[in-house]
């Protein structure tokens, strides 16, 4: 039954984000990009918790697959957030 209810809830999270990035504004994706990215370390934070439980193997699997997916969308959010702030930066003359 706890089963259920987890995925049920992954699912509803899942929809719902989708539907709330689909209807941000492109003149707001910088800011939103910002907003991912500290979310996406609080994932971090969480996967690390999961993983390092040790409750199950699956757990630890889980944790560690999540914990480098969370990173490697922390780290290209960084990237591409200093991209384009680099675009507004005044050139030397």
């Amino acid at each position: 039954m706890d089963f259920v209810l987890i995925v049920t809830i992954f699912v509803l999270a899942v929809f719902v984000g989708f539907e709330v990035i689909t209807k941000v504004p492109p003149i707001l994706h910088t800011p939103l990009m910002s907003g991912s990215n500290a979310i996406s370390g609080i994932t971090v934070i969480g996967a690390l918790v999961a993983a390092g439980t040790g409750q199950s193997t699956l757990t630890v699997w889980l944790g560690f697959a999540a914990l480098v997916f969370a990173t490697i969308n922390v780290v290209g959010g960084f990237l591409v957030t200093h991209r384009m702030l680099s675009k507004f930066r005044k050139r030397e003359q």
